[in-house]
């Protein structure tokens, strides 16, 4: 059963140094007020697995939008995403090598992740065949042809900690997510060997119907309720 922890409980959890997975697209879904704390908590020289680096400017007149906090501070020292064009930030730290970013295409980031959480040995995919991706050493292990048709052997992709956040999640620590805030959650809760889950409300065991769970609780190690912190 997940164990409920403060904010501030939650950052002491991440040490500097770690790779984390962080669930949502251009910020929605972030673990908005984990991530808040995390930004300014001191610590850095992270290695930031997730779909995009959110975008500088939130819905609410925010200044820079979940990630985007720590790319700002330069807390991330290697980025690992399928896009950045809405955050340009990115572009300039990685000119002046501040910061390393390694894009890869979408499907092939989640199904990495994917993979990692399976316990599998990678994955084969035929996108990025014939382009600059099969050039990224680090991440692509090969070629394999299957039936005349040529794959990449995309390696698996695991995490220290994997920060997520759900609409709903009860007190075992099972997590309903709304509508497409799950992008990237689902796979990143089982390729973490830590992970910390947000909950925009606690609810008690039974409120959310065990068809309705998407995470499951013995992939949670810890909940942070945000709807109090």
């Amino acid at each position: 059963m997940a164990k409920f922890v403060s904010l501030e409980e939650a950052v002491a959890l991440i040490p500097d140094g770690a790779t984390i997975m962080c669930g949502g697209f251009m910020g929605c879904g972030n673990a908005h007020k984990i991530i808040d704390a995390l930004s300014k908590s001191g610590k850095g020289n992270f290695t930031l697995i997730s779909n995009d680096a959110s975008q500088p400017g939130g819905p609410l007149g925010e200044d820079y939008y979940g990630v985007a906090k720590l790319v700002h501070n330069g807390q991330i020292s290697h980025l690992i995403a399928t896009h950045v064009g809405l955050n340009p930030e990115v572009a300039v730290r990685m000119h002046d090598g501040s910061m390393k970013v390694d894009l890869i295409p979408q499907g092939s980031l989640a199904e990495m992740i994917r993979a990692g959480g399976a316990g599998l040995g990678g994955v084969l995919t035929p996108t990025g065949v014939g382009t600059i991706v099969e050039d990224n050493k680090d991440f692509v292990l090969g070629k394999v042809t299957v039936d005349g048709r040529e794959y990449l052997h995309m390696r698996p992709l695991r995490a220290d900690v994997a920060i997520i956040c759900g609409h709903k999640i009860d007190k075992a620590g099972n997590v309903w997510y709304k509508g497409t805030t799950r992008n990237f959650s689902l796979p990143m809760a089982t390729a973490a060997d830590l992970v910390i889950a947000e909950a925009d409300e606690v609810v008690e065991i039974g409120e959310i119907a065990p068809e309705n769970v998407h995470t499951y609780g013995v992939f949670v190690d810890y909940v942070v309720d945000g709807g109090k912190a």
